[in-house]
């Protein structure tokens, strides 16, 4: 990794840009973080692996045909496992109340799917999955999770995704209520980023 190196996020996902660039900004590091619109935008991508790490790398390698030389395309795949569930919606968390499902839709069938499931046995994280790759197919996995619990009402108005649902392990709010500040500082996204920053930290 050189100095000032670029790295385009592989997604559309507007939240994840403006989350993931916050981060790497405060960690103070000379990279820059660019939008896949900077390379024409994020080509279509069939998420058809069967892990968080499979999907992540799908998505890096549609990007990386398109990067300068010297950048890096960072592409995650996050979801919500439930453990009654076995894990799910997990892999499928974007799309859990079917084919262009939104926040809404999907709430609502995890809602449904715990309504008789009683608070003690609501146990839930949050795992996201980097994959770092360059045009040479050089390869870095970084990960991160976050514990918590899924309430039976929504609460709070920021966020997106499963944030209204979901409390964090060591609070009582939601991610939606907890503010982007607190989010980004204990979130399974944050955490991976940690994994990225130090890395880069040790290859600078």
């Amino acid at each position: 990794m050189t100095q000032n190196t670029t790295i385009y996020l592989a997604t559309g996902n507007a939240h994840k840009v403006e989350e993931i660039a916050a981060m790497l900004a405060a960690s103070g590091l000379p990279v820059k973080v660019e939008s896949a619109k900077a390379l024409g935008g994020m080509p279509e991508v069939d998420e058809n692996g069967k892990t968080f790490a499979a999907n992540a790398r799908l998505k890096a390698e549609a990007l990386a045909s398109k990067l300068p030389e010297g950048a890096w395309a960072l592409a995650d795949d996050s979801g919500l496992c439930v453990n009654i569930l076995s894990g799910a919606p997990g892999i499928l968390s974007a799309r859990y109340a079917g084919v262009g499902s939104t926040d809404d839709d999907n709430n609502r069938r995890l809602m449904d799917e715990l309504a008789m499931v009683p608070a003690t046995r609501r146990t839930a994280k949050f795992v996201c999955c980097f994959v770092l790759l360059d045009r040479q197919g050089r390869e870095h996995i970084f990960t991160g999770e976050c514990p918590g619990r899924i309430i039976q009402t929504r609460r709070g108005l920021g966020g997106f995704g499963y944030d209204p649902l979901f409390v964090p392990e060591g609070y009582e709010e939601t991610f939606a209520q907890l503010g982007e500040e607190v989010k980004n500082s204990i979130s399974h996204r944050a955490r991976a980023v940690q994994a990225l920053i130090e890395w880069l930290k040790g290859d600078a």
